[in-house]
């Protein structure tokens, strides 16, 4: 049986992976850190949201989680995202703080990125 933060970061993954921008940005702390490993650290919610919107695809992603590990505050999701159509995949790793306990909002995001073959 999965956590409440468990089933709640599969549904924020699925919302990346079909370019739910809106929803991803309500989940969220308006102070916001996301360093992408080897790329860049996006700070503050508007930043965030223009990040996102920059990834977006025309059509959804292929999500397939393999891992989801939650601790306290802190969580961790793994897997891979597929472009459909196309030869191309990325796996990642996700590193999740959350404000609190009760409706928690993501603080901060550590992900590292992969791209793969498909």
């Amino acid at each position: 049986m999965k956590t409440k933060n468990q089933e709640f970061l599969e549904e924020l993954n699925q919302a990346f992976a079909r370019s739910d921008t809106d929803f991803i940005a309500d989940h969220v702390t308006d102070t916001i850190r996301w360093q992408i490993v080897g790329d860049q650290t996006i700070e503050g919610k508007k930043a965030f949201t223009r990040a996102l919107k920059e990834m977006e695809t025309e059509k959804p992603m292929e999500l397939t989680i393999h891992h989801i590990i939650t601790h306290g505050k802190e969580a961790s999701v793994n897997g891979i995202m597929k472009i459909p159509g196309e030869d191309k995949a990325f796996a990642f790793c996700d590193v999740y703080k959350f404000s609190g306990f009760k409706n928690p909002q993501i603080t901060e995001m550590l992900s590292y990125v992969i791209e793969t073959t498909g």
